[in-house]
């Protein structure tokens, strides 16, 4: 069964500049908590808590975030802050965290091969640290449930316009089994709308398997042969499901992309409406403004 995850946060989050300079995008707040620890909370709810973070120089308040510091719990207990002081000290045992330096060509495929080699011979789940899901069975125990029933590679879907296409990978449904669950043959990174193979988009969450991690270290030994020099999940998981069964899982659940300004800015919003102390709040604001 999969029990271990990994979360690349190596980017430069260039969509962000000039906020992401000095603050990582991944400690961008969503409501009371940075965007990587909602998506640690989901793995952990979902019963994966081995998990490894690869990261780079640039993310040290990554760790910082989730590393113990005993200094802040016992000032804040000589103030009575208990509450604060235990939700100190839960950080940095919600889950048992690996950091892995990313080295290798550019493209989000480097990070996930990085984990692989460490990981072993096993399955495990991909989650990208800039989306934030909503719903009532976490994303990743909706993909866990997905392998457990189909013991392949699984992509978390989610159903898009046409007209976005071009910002996602789509993939070729070859037959809908129910229950959101599809079984594809490819993915088409980034089609023009009137190419897209379907109504469905990848979005950021996956079950990879080691047949999946074989075709990220084929692709790395002739990486040079691409013209931008990169290496891309998306691509080995094309190539596996050429001859292998590979699944996608369309989410239950609300997603928010916190990768672009606007969109961050939407979860941000999405987030404080939810909130039951200040939703109405900010609602009645929404409304005399």
């Amino acid at each position: 069964m999969i029990r271990k995850a990994v979360i690349p946060v190596a980017g430069l989050g260039t969509r962000l500049l000039p906020l992401t300079k000095a603050l990582p995008k991944e400690m961008l707040p969503i409501g009371d908590k940075p965007v990587i620890e909602h998506t640690i909370r989901e793995l952990v709810d979902s019963g994966i808590d081995e998990i490894t973070i690869v990261t780079s120089a640039r993310k040290e308040l990554v760790q910082r975030h989730f590393a113990p510091d005993g200094d802040l719990e016992r000032e804040l207990r000589a103030s009575g802050k208990d509450d604060l002081a235990d939700a100190v000290a839960e950080l940095s045992s919600l889950a048992h965290i690996t950091y892995l330096y990313q080295r290798g060509p550019y493209g989000n495929g480097t990070p996930v091969l990085n984990a692989a080699r460490v990981i072993g011979d096993e399955p495990f789940m991909v989650l990208w640290a800039d989306d934030v899901f909503v719903a009532e069975v976490p994303r990743a125990r909706q993909l866990k449930a997905a392998y457990a029933a189909t013991r392949a590679p699984v992509l978390a879907l989610m159903p898009m316009a046409v007209e976005d296409a071009a910002r996602y990978g789509v993939p070729i449904v070859e037959e809908d089994l129910g229950g959101g669950r599809l079984r594809i043959s490819g993915l088409v990174e980034k089609p023009r709308p009137e190419e897209a193979p379907s109504q469905y988009a990848a979005i950021g969450g996956y079950v990879v398997t080691p047949g999946v991690v074989a075709e990220l270290e084929a692709a790395t030994r002739r990486w040079h042969e691409r013209p931008e020099g990169e290496i891309y999940l998306t691509d080995a998981l094309h190539r596996h499901a050429a001859a292998n069964p590979v699944y996608g899982q369309v989410i239950d659940g609300t997603w928010w992309d916190t990768g672009s300004p606007l969109n961050y800015l939407r979860a941000q919003f999405a987030a404080a409406l939810a909130d039951p102390v200040y939703g109405p709040e900010l609602r009645k604001l929404a409304r005399e403004s």
